[in-house]
Order: structure tokens, then C-alpha cells, then sequence
């Protein structure tokens, strides 16, 4: 069955919800070949290149949303740290910290609802401008909801992305959060695409779904035409309804990441949040089973792992980087 849906997606047809299902359900047995054919379908649509980008967690804290999972979430008493905007200068300096530890893309990202006040937006776009010219670095960002305008904006700064997960699939997103819809991310979505900006759009494995669901959110990704996608790891943070979910197996992850590949072949799709505390040691075998990016350094609120460590999985993989699209 593997093989068959393995050369079914080689020669450019498209699995069905039924098939990637009976992919995501195989044993840990079978595991090793589900991941070595999702990797055969990395090479042949994507190549050997492994794209490595940055965040900087621009504002952070009191947000207004109630997404189960966050800890920046002001249902939530988590204890993280709480600051409105980074200025203009600090935000510059983050990115060039992130190019030196071997990211080609930068993304500003923001706690809250979206970008209600001009003059934060504004310095945004300002910080997004230098950073393009003065870093020489991808520039994107992560904003919340936004609206046609903003994205114009955004598209005139220079960002070539822009981020919003969808989190989890649409049957299961009402469990995860109730203070904005999934329509309020599809206008999102739209609003970037609208502007010309590509999409950047994933979610998060550990939010109780079913592997079902798991499926159910990479059709719709591609239903989407989404071509980046980071796929994040729940790691449960203290005070968040989340906080006592169960961690998947490393083996339930990477059938997760191997079964995106086999529905996003030709997809950029990276492993972020939550790889270090939930893969630990297997972290390798997420780029040897079908992933072609990586998050690094730190993410919003927890910390990520040594980027030196990183560059070293890549060297012993014989992986080169993807360089800056400018």
C-alpha cells in the first residue's frame, strides 16, 4: 500500500482522503517506509535544499483571543512575559541575529487580534522595509487578522509572505477556539493573497484531533493552494486548557509529517515549534522523511534549539540551505 500511494504521488497524481488516511494509521513497524517514500517524493518535486527561518515574538502577551493552546492568551494565566511593540532598531537587530544563525527569512510576529493602531502597524512596516534592504534577508510577517488594506501595505514594505496558520483542521477548529472563526482566517488568507503576498499557512499537532483530522487539515491546505506550511508540536505550557494533553509519540509525528508530504508534494513544508521537546533525538528524521524546512533559534514563548546543533543535522545530512529570494 505504501509503495502503490508512493508511486501513485510520483507520477503527479493526488492521494485521496481515503489513502492518507490508511497512511497516517500504519504501525510503528511500517513507520520507516512510510517516511523513506515520503522522502523519495521530497527529492523528486523539492530537491536537497532545506530552507531555515526566523521569528522574533515582536509583541507579546494580552491577547484577547482564547485559543486553547496559547500562552499568550489573556484567558490564560501563564505567567509570560508581557510587552507591547519592540522598536524599529531592536526588531532590525533580531533579524540580523537570525541571518547569522543561518536563517534566510525573517517574520515579525505579533500577539492580539490584529493591527487595530496605525502607528504600530506603520513602525511595522517600517522595520520590515530595513530589514529587506539593510539585512538582506526574506522578509514576512504574522499579524493576526488583516484586513485588504494592511496587506497592501505589507506588499509595498517587502515581505514576500505572509503567516497565519490555519491551527488545526476546520472540523476541529470550534474545540480550539470561539473568540474568531475559521471564515475570519479564510478572509485572511485571501486578504494576503489578494495583495500578491504567498501564504504561509500550517497548524499545530497535539490539539486532541484524530489522525483523521490531521489529514482533513493538509486537504485543506492544499484545497487552499497553500505552498509553505510549518507544522508545530504542541508543547503544553502551564495555565493554558492544554496544559495536561498527552505528548505524541515521536513515531505518531512523524506519520503526521510524512503523510503532509504525500498530499503537499510539491509544498515547503518545515518542522517548528515543539520538534526539540517532542522528537528529541529523532529530530533528523524529520528532514530524512519528507520535510524540507526548519524553524530556528527561539519561538514566541518557549525556547528552540541551538542553532549550531541545527547546522551540524544539516552538514551530517549533506543538506545545503536555500538562499534569500531578494
Amino acid at each position: 500500500m505504501i509503495l502503490e500511494y508512493a508511486q501513485k504521488v510520483l507520477a503527479g497524481k493526488e492521494l485521496t482522503k481515503k489513502e492518507a488516511v490508511e497512511l497516517i494509521n500504519v504501525s510503528d513497524d511500517d513507520t520507516m517506509l512510510l517516511l523513506a517514500m515520503a522522502d523519495k517524493i521530497r527529492q523528486k518535486f523539492n530537491g536537497n535544499e532545506v530552507d531555515c527561518c526566523a521569528i522574533v515574538n515582536a509583541r507579546s502577551g494580552h491577547c484577547p483571543e482564547n485559543c486553547k493552546f496559547c500562552a499568550q492568551s489573556a484567558y490564560s494565566k501563564t505567567g509570560v512575559d508581557v510587552y507591547g511593540l519592540l522598536d524599529e532598531e531592536e526588531l532590525v537587530q533580531a533579524a540580523k541575529k537570525a541571518k547569522e544563525a543561518g536563517a534566510v527569512r525573517f517574520s515579525i510576529v505579533t500577539s492580539g487580534r490584529g493591527q487595530s493602531e496605525e502607528e504600530d502597524f506603520q513602525k511595522i512596516c517600517n522595520a520590515l522595509s530595513r530589514i529587506k534592504t539593510e539585512v538582506k534577508i526574506e522578509v514576512c510577517a504574522s499579524l493576526g487578522i488583516l484586513t485588504k488594506e494592511q496587506a497592501v501595505k505589507l506588499k509595498k514594505a517587502g515581505i514576500t509572505r505572509f503567516h497565519s496558520n490555519i491551527e488545526t483542521a476546520p472540523s476541529h477548529f470550534p474545540d480550539i477556539c470561539s473568540t474568531h472563526t475559521y471564515e475570519d482566517k479564510m478572509s485572511t488568507l485571501e486578504a494576503a493573497k489578494a495583495a500578491g503576498i504567498r501564504v504561509c499557512s500550517g497548524g499545530i499537532l497535539g490539539l486532541n484531533e484524530t489522525p483523521e483530522q490531521r489529514v482533513e487539515m493538509a486537504m485543506e491546505l492544499r484545497r487552499l493552494g497553500v505552498d509553505s506550511v510549518p507544522l508545530n508540536i504542541l508543547n503544553p505550557v502551564k495555565g493554558t486548557p492544554f496544559e495536561h494533553n498527552k505528548p505524541l509519540s515521536a513515531w505518531e509525528i512523524l506519520r503526521a509529517f510524512a503523510v503532509f508530504r504525500f498530499i503537499l508534494p510539491h509544498a515547503l513544508i518545515r518542522t517548528a515549534g515543539g520538534r526539540e521537546v517532542n522528537l528529541r533525538d529523532m529530530q533528523v528524521m524529520a528532514l530524512s522523511g519528507g520535510l524540507n524546512g526548519i524553524m530556528i533559534g527561539g519561538y514566541l514563548t518557549t525556547g528552540g534549539r541551538n542553532p549550531e546543533s541545527d547546522k551540524t543535522m544539516l552538514r551530517d545530512l549533506g543538506r545545503k540551505t536555500t538562499q534569500p529570494q531578494l
